[in-house]
């Protein structure tokens, strides 16, 4: 078993903001597969990963990948460099943290949404 802060480090080596430029039909997919994981809060998807950081990482990825694309963000607009991408990912998490930390049994998916328009100055 692991921590919140243990799984929020695995993340911040892992570029969760990548282009929603998506077809209809693979956008229809994204959605659903992000409905599918929404009951999630900060610590059930601890729990239920079980020590799989990569469980963690793929919940939070298609929640990322769901508010950017309701949101109609392109991140490339945002990231343009290493180093912009570098910053908005250790922003990123550091709000995921912040968002987990004030409440374990809050529901990842508003942490996640909450965490991308504060770092993108939303």
């Amino acid at each position: 078993m692991f921590d919140t802060r243990h799984w929020i480090a695995a993340l911040a080596a892992t570029c969760l903001f990548t282009t929603a430029a998506r077809a209809d039909e693979e956008a229809e997919k994204m959605v659903q597969d992000a409905l599918d994981v929404m009951y999630h809060t900060c610590q059930s998807v601890i729990d239920e990963a079980d020590g799989d950081e990569a469980y963690v990482l793929d919940v939070v990825s298609k929640m990322v990948a769901l508010s950017l694309y309701n949101r109609e963000i392109d991140i490339t607009a945002y990231s343009t460099s290493e180093e912009d991408k570098t910053r908005l990912r250790e922003a990123f998490v550091a709000a995921l943290g912040e968002g987990c930390q004030s409440d374990q049994n809050a529901l990842l998916g508003g942490v996640v949404d909450t965490a991308v328009k504060s770092t993108l100055g939303l």
